[in-house]
């Protein structure tokens, strides 16, 4: 007869969570396309960043001379080591009950039902590594540092940003008389002074293109152009920011639940963010000792990878008998483009 080790097994879970994400068409985290997944052996994490600055000439030299050696310039690289994630789930001792029971009856009805349960509550250690994920990465995206400390441990990762990429509006957007347009254009300004193109992309909240709907400037520009008063919607401010600031808005007011159960933004919504084309970095995953030291067979754990880098460890327990489930990553977010980000603050309290 099969037992509860035969059903609950790593390749099974990594398979229902691959499964299931996909029936529910979940869309992606920001920071999903924006850093986009990459695995790595070991714990460090390298990357070059500020690696677009402004060209210089070539130096002269006389004939038949040694070459002159060029320095790169504005190069700069990073190195730190990666948070390490870990929990586990055990099935409690009602629910492993109920499934010895039907294992019993050989009802694969009720033993799949029994089942998703089970591997349901798993898939929510899953969603927590994809969250942390997140976090992490809005965390690096909306204050340059990525701070976590709980369990008694503490990291904080500064990525070195220049204060002059944390500027504030001249006049905050919550003014009706304020002028969003050309507070955008001072700071593509100062990016394409510092040598590199001007920033294309902003990420912002609800809350910020909702007080550019009481802009007076945008207001009296979009009644102009449609021919008198009317009502301004979040399209309409989208679509202005496009025409007059050259740049694409998205809106992220995305939340989540901290370690107190304290319901978090990933962004503030104070904030407008100005970030160039393209990736801005890495999701990194370092090897797991989970997979480095148990994938092998060489225990009677199983291992299975899912996202890239998360482990789903699956190991037998004798007494009491039941199936302890762990799900741990080694991650961390590079930023190369770092250098590149304006972190603005632009409403007030």
């Amino acid at each position: 007869m099969l037992t509860i080790f035969d059903y609950f097994v790593a390749k099974a879970i990594a398979a229902y969570y691959n499964t299931v994400g996909a029936e529910k068409g979940l869309p992606p985290y920001l920071g999903e396309e924006l850093f986009p997944n990459r695995k790595q052996l070991g714990l460090n994490l390298k990357w070059i960043k500020g690696a677009k600055g402004i060209p210089t000439v070539l130096n002269l030299s006389a004939f038949d001379a040694n070459v002159i050696k060029k320095n790169r310039i504005g190069f700069e690289a990073v190195m730190t080591k990666m948070p390490f994630f870990k929990n586990n789930m055990l099935i409690d001792e009602e629910l492993r009950q109920e499934l010895l029971m039907v294992l019993e009856s050989s009802n694969t009805e009720f033993i799949n039902i029994i089942l998703n349960n089970i591997f349901d509550d798993v898939l929510h250690l899953l969603e927590d590594a994809a969250v942390t994920r997140e976090r992490m990465r809005m965390m690096l995206l909306s204050t340059g540092t990525i701070v976590m400390a709980n369990n008694g441990m503490e990291y904080n990762y500064d990525y070195g940003l220049a204060p002059e990429q944390k500027p504030s509006a001249a006049i905050m957007w919550n003014n009706a008389n304020s002028d969003p347009v050309n507070d955008i254009i001072a700071w593509q300004d100062y990016m394409e002074e510092k040598g590199y193109g001007r920033p294309s992309r902003a990420i912002t909240s609800r809350a910020v293109i909702r007080n550019l709907m009481r802009n007076q400037e945008i207001r009296e520009t979009i009644s102009t152009m449609r021919g008198g008063p009317l009502t301004i919607s979040e399209s309409d401010v989208l679509a202005y920011l496009l025409e007059y600031a050259k740049v694409t808005v998205v809106q992220y007011d995305k939340v989540y639940g901290d370690e107190e159960g304290v319901i978090q933004r990933f962004i503030p919504e104070d904030l407008f963010i100005l970030i160039p084309d393209g990736n801005l970095g890495n999701t990194v995953f370092g090897t797991t000792p989970e997979e480095a030291d148990l994938r092998g067979g060489a225990t009677e754990a199983q291992v299975a990878i899912v996202d890239t880098g998360v482990a789903i460890t699956t190991s037998k327990k004798i007494d009491p008998v039941n199936v302890d489930t762990k799900v741990s990553m080694i991650c961390l977010p590079s930023f190369e483009a770092a250098d590149q980000v304006i972190i603005a603050t632009v409403l007030e309290d």
